[in-house]
């Protein structure tokens, strides 16, 4: 077994239990892509048992903090079990649900979604990758299913050294699939789409997104980014008199149109416009347009807090654009999933939006991922999902 050694000073962290461990931090030691280490402190303490990551800025992630554990495809089969356990402890309405979330389960870079009677799994750092079959094995295991489909295609995969892979990783079937969310159905491509092919984190904020719609009677929504139209599906249960859903993506918007007949919703009580959101936005001002609500749920602008400056320039801009299109008493659910921005940088730069729109408005629920995407105690970092509901004043 290698021994990675902290410099002096730099073991608080592990102390506290955050499970990774910095290049900047690390005195000596070295090992092979997901070999396991034994992390000790400057004078020769035990703290961790970790994954090393040669090409990483975090060069080792935790995989326990217990001396006596040993990591092998035992010990990753039990936590695998307590991380789909855990999932009852929620009350989940959909069939599609992630059944592990990295570091928050104990599994570092490890991504593992359900969709129905499918898994899809992404391995995101060495350790993960080296464990990948074992891993496999146990979700199999644990769920009784057959078919797992890997999307190890994240681009954080380059920065573990590690090569784009996707394909049938355990059986094989149809990647275009179906799946229960709420009183809906709605479709996925687990091949091409988004993360594993779907935002199963907005699980719950498109719940409330049409219980607001239902209460307040919109006629007019604009769900900006709307990907596959998820947004859009639940304005319409809500009884949303007319949506407008853009996105840049064609193939995205064919599929949200697919849902909007799939749930039995007229089209022609929508819009679906191939174009950039900003350009829109300006173009709807131009024309003098104003909607009831609006939805803004962008990708990613800060994968990492390096790029939140940037990122902050691109979220504010688009909440200044959409606070003017909005009905004195509309309603604005605002999203960042950036890991880059903290929930409090995002409220200031909403905020900010606001005050250069010349408009104010009342904070009404603070919203986050759904509880299958859990952000743990000792790892505030999960919190990448967070979101704003601003009710525009009168």
């Amino acid at each position: 077994m290698k021994n990675i050694r902290l410099k002096e000073g730099k073991e608080r962290s592990l102390q506290r239990r955050h499970p990774w461990v910095f290049e900047s931090a690390i005195a000596k030691g070295a090992a092979d892509p997901g070999e396991t280490v034994r992390v000790e402190s400057h004078d020769g303490q035990f703290l961790a048992w970790a994954a090393f990551s040669p090409a990483s800025r975090i060069k080792a992630r935790v995989w326990s903090f217990d001396e006596g554990q040993r990591i092998d495809a035992a010990f990753i089969g039990q936590l695998i079990e307590k991380s789909i356990a855990a999932r009852q402890l929620f009350d989940i309405q959909s069939d599609g649900m992630r059944l592990v979330h990295g570091e928050s389960d104990g599994l570092p870079g490890l991504i593992v979604d359900r969709y129905a009677d499918t898994l899809v799994a992404q391995f995101t750092s060495c350790g993960t990758e080296r464990f990948k079959q074992d891993i496999a094995d146990a979700l199999l295991r644990a769920t009784g299913l057959t078919r797992l489909y890997e999307r190890s295609d994240a681009s954080v995969r380059a920065l573990e050294g590690l090569p784009e892979v996707k394909g049938w990783l355990r059986g094989e079937g149809p990647v275009e699939l179906q799946i229960r969310e709420h009183d809906w159905q709605m479709s996925l491509h687990i091949a091409e789409g988004h993360k594993t092919g779907f935002y199963l984190d907005q699980r719950d904020s498109r719940q409330r997104f049409a219980a607001h719609t239902r209460h307040r009677r919109y006629q007019k929504v604009l769900n900006c980014f709307c990907y596959t139209g998820g947004f859009t599906v639940a304005a319409l249960a809500g009884g949303a008199g007319h949506v407008t859903s853009i996105d840049s993506s064609a193939p995205a918007l064919e599929r949200a149109q697919a849902n909007v007949v799939l749930n039995g919703f007229d089209l022609s009580r929508t819009t679906f416009i191939d174009a950039d959101v900003n350009a829109s936005l300006r173009a709807f001002i131009d024309r003098g347009e104003m909607f009831d609500a609006i939805v803004l749920d962008p990708p990613k602008f800060a994968p990492t807090a390096a790029h939140a400056d940037r990122a902050a320039r691109a979220y504010k801009d688009i909440n200044r654009l959409a606070f003017k299109l909005l009905v004195p008493g509309g309603e604005l659910f605002t999203y960042s999933c950036s890991g880059g921005i903290s929930a409090d940088l995002f409220h200031k730069i909403v905020a900010s939006a606001g005050m250069d729109a010349g408009v104010d408005g009342f904070i009404s629920e603070r919203l986050q991922g759904a509880p299958d995407h859990p952000m743990t105690v000792l790892f505030p970092e999960g919190e990448y999902l967070k979101g704003l509901v601003v009710v525009k004043k009168l």
